[in-house]
Protein backbone atom coordinates (compact mmCIF):
# COMPACT_ATOMS: atom_id res chain seq x y z
CA UNK A 1 0.00 0.00 0.00
CA UNK A 2 1.51 3.67 -1.08
CA UNK A 3 2.24 5.66 1.81
CA UNK A 4 0.32 8.97 2.13
CA UNK A 5 1.64 12.20 0.84
CA UNK A 6 1.53 15.20 2.88
CA UNK A 7 2.19 19.07 1.50
CA UNK A 8 5.99 19.54 3.01
CA UNK A 9 6.42 22.62 4.69
CA UNK A 10 8.71 23.86 1.49
CA UNK A 11 5.82 23.37 -1.18
CA UNK A 12 3.88 25.07 1.53
CA UNK A 13 5.85 28.23 1.49
CA UNK A 14 5.28 28.25 -2.31
CA UNK A 15 1.93 30.04 -1.74
CA UNK A 16 2.08 31.31 1.43
CA UNK A 17 5.96 33.36 1.49
CA UNK A 18 5.68 37.47 -0.12
CA UNK A 19 7.03 36.99 -3.50
CA UNK A 20 9.78 39.36 -2.81
CA UNK A 21 11.37 36.40 0.20
CA UNK A 22 10.33 33.77 -1.64
CA UNK A 23 12.54 34.56 -4.63
CA UNK A 24 15.26 35.60 -2.65
CA UNK A 25 14.78 32.53 -0.51
CA UNK A 26 14.97 30.48 -3.87
CA UNK A 27 17.70 32.48 -6.17
CA UNK A 28 20.46 32.80 -3.85
CA UNK A 29 21.06 29.17 -2.61
CA UNK A 30 20.80 28.52 -6.57
CA UNK A 31 22.93 31.37 -7.34
CA UNK A 32 25.54 29.98 -4.47
CA UNK A 33 25.50 26.76 -6.52
CA UNK A 34 26.04 27.96 -9.55
CA UNK A 35 29.04 30.38 -8.93
CA UNK A 36 30.13 27.36 -7.08
CA UNK A 37 29.64 25.46 -10.34
CA UNK A 38 31.30 28.36 -12.59
CA UNK A 39 34.21 28.59 -10.18
CA UNK A 40 35.28 25.08 -10.78
CA UNK A 41 34.38 25.80 -14.89
CA UNK A 42 37.00 28.40 -14.67
CA UNK A 43 39.55 26.51 -12.80
CA UNK A 44 38.93 23.56 -15.19
CA UNK A 45 39.84 25.97 -18.21
CA UNK A 46 42.82 27.37 -15.93
CA UNK A 47 44.73 24.03 -15.37
CA UNK A 48 44.22 22.91 -18.67
CA UNK A 49 45.50 26.20 -20.20
CA UNK A 50 48.09 26.42 -17.63
CA UNK A 51 49.40 23.02 -17.32
CA UNK A 52 48.81 21.44 -20.45
CA UNK A 53 49.15 24.53 -22.34
CA UNK A 54 47.71 26.36 -25.32
CA UNK A 55 46.93 23.35 -27.88
CA UNK A 56 45.35 21.15 -24.64
CA UNK A 57 43.50 24.29 -24.08
CA UNK A 58 42.43 24.70 -27.64
CA UNK A 59 41.37 21.18 -27.49
CA UNK A 60 38.76 21.24 -24.67
CA UNK A 61 37.23 24.08 -26.29
CA UNK A 62 36.65 22.46 -29.52
CA UNK A 63 35.49 19.02 -27.71
CA UNK A 64 33.05 21.04 -25.40
CA UNK A 65 30.17 21.92 -27.83
CA UNK A 66 29.89 17.85 -28.37
CA UNK A 67 30.18 17.35 -23.97
CA UNK A 68 26.81 19.86 -23.66
CA UNK A 69 25.27 17.49 -26.65
CA UNK A 70 26.10 14.69 -24.53
CA UNK A 71 24.34 16.26 -21.08
CA UNK A 72 21.32 17.45 -23.99
CA UNK A 73 19.11 14.53 -23.89
CA UNK A 74 19.19 14.19 -19.76
CA UNK A 75 18.31 18.13 -19.69
CA UNK A 76 15.39 17.40 -22.17
CA UNK A 77 13.81 14.97 -19.66
CA UNK A 78 14.85 16.33 -16.80
CA UNK A 79 14.15 19.77 -17.43
CA UNK A 80 10.30 18.75 -19.43
CA UNK A 81 9.56 16.66 -16.52
CA UNK A 82 10.40 19.20 -13.77
CA UNK A 83 7.38 21.16 -15.12
CA UNK A 84 4.20 18.67 -15.13
CA UNK A 85 5.92 17.78 -11.82
CA UNK A 86 5.94 20.83 -10.55
CA UNK A 87 2.17 21.43 -12.18
CA UNK A 88 1.21 18.01 -10.60
CA UNK A 89 2.06 19.09 -7.20
CA UNK A 90 0.19 22.12 -6.90
CA UNK A 91 -2.73 20.34 -8.31
CA UNK A 92 -2.26 17.76 -5.64
CA UNK A 93 -1.92 15.29 -8.17
CA UNK A 94 0.79 13.83 -6.39
CA UNK A 95 0.50 9.83 -7.88
CA UNK A 96 0.83 11.52 -11.19
CA UNK A 97 3.79 13.39 -10.07
CA UNK A 98 5.78 10.13 -8.81
CA UNK A 99 5.16 8.36 -11.85
CA UNK A 100 5.90 11.08 -14.00
CA UNK A 101 9.27 11.51 -11.72
CA UNK A 102 9.90 7.80 -12.11
CA UNK A 103 9.62 7.73 -15.74
CA UNK A 104 11.91 10.46 -15.95
CA UNK A 105 14.65 9.01 -14.08
CA UNK A 106 14.72 5.59 -16.06
CA UNK A 107 14.80 7.68 -19.37
CA UNK A 108 17.68 9.54 -18.49
CA UNK A 109 20.17 6.81 -17.57
CA UNK A 110 18.78 4.94 -20.78
CA UNK A 111 19.60 7.68 -23.15
CA UNK A 112 22.98 8.30 -21.46
CA UNK A 113 23.76 4.85 -22.12
CA UNK A 114 22.79 5.11 -26.24
CA UNK A 115 24.77 8.72 -26.50
CA UNK A 116 27.52 8.01 -24.63
CA UNK A 117 28.38 5.07 -27.10
CA UNK A 118 27.09 6.82 -30.12
CA UNK A 119 29.64 10.13 -29.36
CA UNK A 120 33.00 7.97 -27.84
CA UNK A 121 32.69 5.66 -31.24
CA UNK A 122 32.48 9.33 -33.60
CA UNK A 123 34.77 11.13 -31.37
CA UNK A 124 37.61 10.97 -33.64
CA UNK A 125 35.92 11.33 -37.02
CA UNK A 126 33.88 14.45 -35.73
CA UNK A 127 37.53 16.33 -34.93
CA UNK A 128 38.59 15.85 -38.21
CA UNK A 129 35.14 16.68 -39.70
CA UNK A 130 35.99 20.31 -37.53
CA UNK A 131 39.60 20.76 -39.53
CA UNK A 132 41.56 19.81 -36.70
CA UNK A 133 44.24 17.56 -37.32
CA UNK A 134 47.26 15.64 -35.28
CA UNK A 135 48.00 16.54 -31.73
CA UNK A 136 44.96 18.84 -31.49
CA UNK A 137 42.41 16.64 -33.11
CA UNK A 138 43.74 13.22 -30.76
CA UNK A 139 43.78 15.71 -27.55
CA UNK A 140 40.46 16.73 -27.89
CA UNK A 141 38.58 13.31 -29.05
CA UNK A 142 40.66 11.65 -25.84
CA UNK A 143 38.69 14.76 -23.55
CA UNK A 144 35.19 13.72 -25.40
CA UNK A 145 35.54 10.08 -24.49
CA UNK A 146 36.01 10.24 -21.11
CA UNK A 147 32.27 11.86 -20.63
CA UNK A 148 31.26 9.68 -23.29
CA UNK A 149 32.21 6.80 -21.21
CA UNK A 150 30.97 7.66 -18.17
CA UNK A 151 27.66 9.11 -19.33
CA UNK A 152 25.05 6.48 -17.95
CA UNK A 153 25.81 7.98 -14.59
CA UNK A 154 26.75 11.86 -14.94
CA UNK A 155 23.74 12.47 -16.57
CA UNK A 156 21.34 12.51 -14.43
CA UNK A 157 23.32 14.69 -11.64
CA UNK A 158 21.43 17.84 -13.01
CA UNK A 159 17.91 16.22 -13.25
CA UNK A 160 18.10 15.57 -9.84
CA UNK A 161 19.20 19.00 -9.10
CA UNK A 162 15.80 19.92 -10.57
CA UNK A 163 14.02 17.28 -8.51
CA UNK A 164 15.59 18.70 -5.35
CA UNK A 165 14.37 22.26 -6.34
CA UNK A 166 10.81 21.11 -6.78
CA UNK A 167 11.12 19.57 -3.51
CA UNK A 168 11.81 22.73 -1.36
CA UNK A 169 15.30 21.74 -0.74
CA UNK A 170 17.40 24.10 -2.28
CA UNK A 171 19.95 24.25 0.47
CA UNK A 172 20.41 20.29 -0.34
CA UNK A 173 20.91 21.51 -3.59
CA UNK A 174 23.25 24.13 -3.30
CA UNK A 175 25.61 22.05 -0.92
CA UNK A 176 25.69 18.99 -3.68
CA UNK A 177 26.67 21.72 -6.01
CA UNK A 178 29.27 23.15 -3.76
CA UNK A 179 30.73 19.58 -3.03
CA UNK A 180 30.67 18.61 -6.69
CA UNK A 181 33.01 22.10 -7.89
CA UNK A 182 35.48 21.01 -4.64
CA UNK A 183 35.22 17.59 -5.36
CA UNK A 184 36.17 18.33 -9.07
CA UNK A 185 38.58 20.63 -8.51
CA UNK A 186 40.76 19.14 -6.14
CA UNK A 187 40.54 15.84 -8.47
CA UNK A 188 41.88 17.86 -11.49
CA UNK A 189 44.61 19.41 -9.64
CA UNK A 190 45.55 16.17 -8.56
CA UNK A 191 45.48 14.13 -12.05
CA UNK A 192 46.94 16.99 -14.00
CA UNK A 193 49.87 18.41 -12.01
CA UNK A 194 50.61 15.25 -9.92
CA UNK A 195 49.93 12.57 -11.70
CA UNK A 196 50.29 14.17 -15.15
CA UNK A 197 47.51 12.36 -16.42
CA UNK A 198 47.01 14.74 -19.47
CA UNK A 199 43.45 15.60 -21.01
CA UNK A 200 41.87 13.38 -20.08
CA UNK A 201 42.39 13.64 -16.06
CA UNK A 202 40.42 16.62 -16.56
CA UNK A 203 37.40 15.08 -18.03
CA UNK A 204 37.83 12.29 -15.50
CA UNK A 205 37.90 14.52 -12.53
CA UNK A 206 34.83 16.34 -13.58
CA UNK A 207 33.18 12.93 -14.34
CA UNK A 208 34.00 11.16 -11.23
CA UNK A 209 32.57 14.44 -9.17
CA UNK A 210 29.19 14.40 -10.91
CA UNK A 211 29.07 10.61 -10.38
CA UNK A 212 29.56 10.76 -5.96
CA UNK A 213 26.95 13.84 -6.28
CA UNK A 214 24.31 11.88 -8.42
CA UNK A 215 24.54 8.69 -6.21
CA UNK A 216 23.95 10.92 -2.60
CA UNK A 217 21.84 13.02 -4.65
CA UNK A 218 19.56 10.18 -5.44
CA UNK A 219 19.66 8.28 -1.51
CA UNK A 220 17.05 10.89 -0.73
CA UNK A 221 14.73 9.95 -2.67
CA UNK A 222 15.42 6.49 -2.42
CA UNK A 223 14.34 6.27 0.99
CA UNK A 224 11.12 7.96 0.85
CA UNK A 225 12.41 11.09 2.32
CA UNK A 226 11.22 13.73 -0.32
CA UNK A 227 8.12 15.32 -1.43
CA UNK A 228 8.82 13.28 -4.89
CA UNK A 229 9.44 9.24 -4.52
CA UNK A 230 10.31 6.25 -6.51
CA UNK A 231 7.53 4.12 -7.59
CA UNK A 232 7.27 1.16 -10.21
CA UNK A 233 6.86 3.19 -13.42
CA UNK A 234 3.68 3.72 -15.61
CA UNK A 235 5.12 4.85 -18.85
CA UNK A 236 2.40 5.81 -21.67
CA UNK A 237 2.64 8.07 -24.38
CA UNK A 238 0.87 10.95 -23.13
CA UNK A 239 3.15 11.02 -20.43
CA UNK A 240 6.26 10.87 -22.71
CA UNK A 241 4.95 13.31 -24.91
CA UNK A 242 4.25 15.92 -21.89
CA UNK A 243 8.16 15.50 -20.73
CA UNK A 244 9.19 15.72 -24.91
CA UNK A 245 7.09 18.94 -25.24
CA UNK A 246 7.83 20.61 -21.98
CA UNK A 247 11.88 20.07 -22.39
CA UNK A 248 12.08 20.95 -25.81
CA UNK A 249 13.41 24.39 -25.64
CA UNK A 250 15.57 23.38 -23.53
CA UNK A 251 16.74 20.55 -25.11
CA UNK A 252 16.20 22.60 -28.80
CA UNK A 253 18.54 25.74 -27.08
CA UNK A 254 21.37 23.11 -25.83
CA UNK A 255 21.53 21.37 -29.03
CA UNK A 256 21.10 24.29 -31.58
CA UNK A 257 23.35 26.62 -29.37
CA UNK A 258 25.88 23.68 -30.03
CA UNK A 259 25.96 23.38 -33.88
CA UNK A 260 26.09 26.93 -33.49
CA UNK A 261 29.21 26.45 -31.58
CA UNK A 262 30.24 23.65 -33.93
CA UNK A 263 30.18 25.92 -37.36
CA UNK A 264 31.74 29.13 -35.11
CA UNK A 265 34.46 26.40 -34.31
CA UNK A 266 34.88 25.59 -37.85
CA UNK A 267 35.07 29.13 -39.48
CA UNK A 268 37.60 30.10 -36.38
CA UNK A 269 39.89 26.82 -37.23
CA UNK A 270 40.26 28.51 -41.21
CA UNK A 271 40.24 32.33 -40.12
CA UNK A 272 42.55 32.15 -37.03
CA UNK A 273 43.82 28.49 -36.64
CA UNK A 274 43.92 27.28 -32.46
CA UNK A 275 44.60 30.92 -30.89
CA UNK A 276 40.95 31.59 -32.74
CA UNK A 277 39.51 28.84 -31.31
CA UNK A 278 40.99 29.38 -27.60
CA UNK A 279 39.36 33.05 -27.88
CA UNK A 280 36.11 31.56 -28.29
CA UNK A 281 36.73 29.39 -25.42
CA UNK A 282 36.79 32.51 -23.20
CA UNK A 283 34.27 33.99 -24.17
CA UNK A 284 32.26 31.03 -24.04
CA UNK A 285 33.66 30.92 -20.33
CA UNK A 286 32.70 33.99 -19.35
CA UNK A 287 28.89 33.31 -21.01
CA UNK A 288 29.20 30.10 -18.64
CA UNK A 289 29.58 32.36 -15.97
CA UNK A 290 27.16 34.80 -16.55
CA UNK A 291 24.33 32.20 -17.62
CA UNK A 292 25.09 30.03 -14.72
CA UNK A 293 24.15 32.81 -12.38
CA UNK A 294 20.58 33.74 -14.31
CA UNK A 295 20.55 30.10 -14.38
CA UNK A 296 21.09 29.85 -10.72
CA UNK A 297 18.94 32.52 -9.38
CA UNK A 298 15.74 32.29 -12.23
CA UNK A 299 15.15 28.41 -12.67
CA UNK A 300 16.10 27.94 -9.29
CA UNK A 301 12.28 30.10 -8.92
CA UNK A 302 10.84 27.80 -11.46
CA UNK A 303 9.15 25.22 -9.12
CA UNK A 304 7.40 27.83 -7.86
CA UNK A 305 6.26 29.61 -10.44
CA UNK A 306 5.03 26.40 -11.96
CA UNK A 307 3.23 25.21 -8.54
CA UNK A 308 1.49 28.75 -8.00
CA UNK A 309 0.95 28.66 -11.56
CA UNK A 310 -0.61 24.97 -11.09
CA UNK A 311 -2.88 26.12 -7.53
CA UNK A 312 -4.11 28.67 -9.98
CA UNK A 313 -2.50 31.42 -8.38
CA UNK A 314 -1.91 33.89 -11.27
CA UNK A 315 -1.37 37.13 -8.99
CA UNK A 316 1.70 35.14 -7.09
CA UNK A 317 3.06 34.09 -10.56
CA UNK A 318 3.23 37.77 -12.20
CA UNK A 319 4.84 38.93 -8.87
CA UNK A 320 7.11 36.53 -8.60
CA UNK A 321 8.16 36.68 -12.07
CA UNK A 322 8.39 40.60 -11.56
CA UNK A 323 11.14 39.96 -9.39
CA UNK A 324 12.71 37.60 -11.63
CA UNK A 325 13.12 40.49 -14.38
CA UNK A 326 14.09 42.66 -12.30
CA UNK A 327 17.11 40.47 -10.64
CA UNK A 328 18.33 39.39 -14.18
CA UNK A 329 18.52 42.88 -15.69
CA UNK A 330 20.19 44.14 -12.74
CA UNK A 331 22.79 40.99 -12.62
CA UNK A 332 23.35 41.27 -16.33
CA UNK A 333 24.19 44.96 -16.55
CA UNK A 334 26.87 44.34 -14.10
CA UNK A 335 28.93 41.12 -14.90
CA UNK A 336 28.72 42.92 -18.38
CA UNK A 337 30.68 46.21 -16.59
CA UNK A 338 32.98 43.59 -15.17
CA UNK A 339 33.90 42.09 -18.84
CA UNK A 340 33.83 45.27 -20.48
CA UNK A 341 36.60 46.71 -17.99
CA UNK A 342 38.70 44.02 -17.22
CA UNK A 343 39.45 41.59 -20.07
CA UNK A 344 43.30 41.80 -19.96
CA UNK A 345 42.67 39.92 -16.54
CA UNK A 346 40.15 37.34 -17.82
CA UNK A 347 42.71 36.42 -20.79
CA UNK A 348 45.76 36.19 -18.78
CA UNK A 349 43.64 33.72 -16.38
CA UNK A 350 43.82 31.10 -19.19
CA UNK A 351 46.78 31.46 -20.70
CA UNK A 352 49.12 33.65 -18.58
CA UNK A 353 52.27 33.39 -21.07
CA UNK A 354 50.16 34.51 -24.41
CA UNK A 355 51.74 36.37 -27.09
CA UNK A 356 50.96 40.48 -27.21
CA UNK A 357 48.53 40.13 -30.64
CA UNK A 358 46.58 37.55 -29.32
CA UNK A 359 46.20 39.34 -25.99
CA UNK A 360 44.54 42.41 -28.15
CA UNK A 361 42.37 40.85 -30.14
CA UNK A 362 41.08 38.30 -26.63
CA UNK A 363 40.80 41.73 -24.98
CA UNK A 364 38.62 43.62 -28.49
CA UNK A 365 36.80 40.59 -28.33
CA UNK A 366 35.73 40.14 -25.03
CA UNK A 367 34.46 43.94 -24.79
CA UNK A 368 32.43 43.38 -28.54
CA UNK A 369 31.05 40.17 -26.75
CA UNK A 370 30.22 41.95 -22.90
CA UNK A 371 27.57 43.98 -24.75
CA UNK A 372 26.21 41.11 -25.01
CA UNK A 373 24.27 41.10 -21.72
CA UNK A 374 22.59 44.48 -22.12
CA UNK A 375 19.89 42.67 -23.76
CA UNK A 376 20.27 38.44 -23.16
CA UNK A 377 18.94 38.90 -20.13
CA UNK A 378 15.28 39.52 -21.00
CA UNK A 379 15.37 36.54 -23.50
CA UNK A 380 16.49 34.36 -21.04
CA UNK A 381 14.02 35.14 -18.73
CA UNK A 382 11.06 35.12 -21.36
CA UNK A 383 11.82 31.89 -22.18
CA UNK A 384 12.33 30.75 -18.56
CA UNK A 385 8.73 32.09 -17.63
CA UNK A 386 7.10 30.58 -20.28
CA UNK A 387 9.14 27.38 -19.98
CA UNK A 388 7.53 27.25 -15.81
CA UNK A 389 3.75 27.84 -16.74
CA UNK A 390 4.05 25.23 -19.46
CA UNK A 391 4.03 27.49 -22.55
CA UNK A 392 6.91 25.44 -24.44
CA UNK A 393 5.68 26.69 -28.56
CA UNK A 394 7.04 30.56 -27.57
CA UNK A 395 9.53 29.31 -25.27
CA UNK A 396 11.10 26.75 -27.92
CA UNK A 397 10.66 29.88 -30.64
CA UNK A 398 12.67 31.64 -28.38
CA UNK A 399 15.27 29.47 -27.43
CA UNK A 400 15.72 28.27 -31.51
CA UNK A 401 16.06 31.98 -32.67
CA UNK A 402 18.30 32.51 -29.68
CA UNK A 403 20.79 29.70 -30.35
CA UNK A 404 20.57 28.76 -33.87
CA UNK A 405 18.45 30.82 -36.24
CA UNK A 406 19.98 34.34 -35.32
CA UNK A 407 23.20 33.28 -35.42
CA UNK A 408 23.26 31.45 -38.47
CA UNK A 409 22.07 34.14 -40.04
CA UNK A 410 24.27 36.77 -38.07
CA UNK A 411 27.35 34.15 -38.99
CA UNK A 412 26.85 34.72 -42.49
CA UNK A 413 26.15 38.77 -42.87
CA UNK A 414 28.84 39.55 -40.85
CA UNK A 415 31.53 37.14 -42.92
CA UNK A 416 33.27 39.54 -44.96
CA UNK A 417 34.47 41.40 -41.32
CA UNK A 418 35.98 38.39 -40.20
CA UNK A 419 36.99 37.69 -36.79
CA UNK A 420 35.55 40.68 -35.70
CA UNK A 421 32.00 39.80 -37.43
CA UNK A 422 32.31 36.63 -35.28
CA UNK A 423 32.74 38.78 -32.13
CA UNK A 424 29.76 41.06 -32.99
CA UNK A 425 27.63 38.43 -33.53
CA UNK A 426 26.64 37.50 -29.92
CA UNK A 427 25.59 41.45 -29.06
CA UNK A 428 23.49 41.02 -32.08
CA UNK A 429 21.46 38.17 -31.37
CA UNK A 430 20.98 38.68 -28.21
CA UNK A 431 19.22 42.21 -29.37
CA UNK A 432 16.76 40.63 -31.92
CA UNK A 433 16.06 38.12 -29.50
CA UNK A 434 15.22 40.87 -26.75
CA UNK A 435 12.50 42.08 -29.73
CA UNK A 436 11.27 38.39 -30.00
CA UNK A 437 10.68 37.94 -26.12
CA UNK A 438 9.08 41.25 -26.05
CA UNK A 439 6.81 40.58 -28.78
CA UNK A 440 5.51 36.70 -26.79
CA UNK A 441 4.79 38.36 -23.64
CA UNK A 442 2.62 41.03 -25.22
CA UNK A 443 0.72 38.40 -26.88
CA UNK A 444 0.84 36.31 -23.93
CA UNK A 445 -0.79 39.40 -22.08
CA UNK A 446 -3.11 40.13 -24.92
CA UNK A 447 -4.86 36.35 -24.05
CA UNK A 448 -4.87 36.79 -20.61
Amino acid sequence: MAEPHTQSNELAFFTSAKPVRLFFRMALPGAVSMVASVLYQFLDGIFVGRILGAEAFAALNLAFPFVIINFAIADLVGVGSAVPISICLGRQENAEADNIFSCACILIVASGAVLGAALYAGAPLFMRLLGAEGGFAARAAEYLRVYALCSPVTTIVFAMDNYLKICGRVKTSMALNIVMSFLGAGLEFLFLFVFGTGIWGAAAATCLSMMVCAVLAVIPFARRKMQLRFRLPHFSRRIVARILSCGTPTFLSNISGRITSILMNLLLVRLGGAPAVSIYGMLMYADGFVISLLYGSIDSVQPAVGYNYGAGRRDRVRAIEACCFTAAGVLSVVLAAVLFLFPEAITALFLEDAAGAFRAEAAAAMRIFSLTYLSRWFSFTTQSYMLAIGKSAPASGISVATAFVFPVILLAAFYPAGLTGIWLNFPSTAFLAALLSAAVLIRERRRG
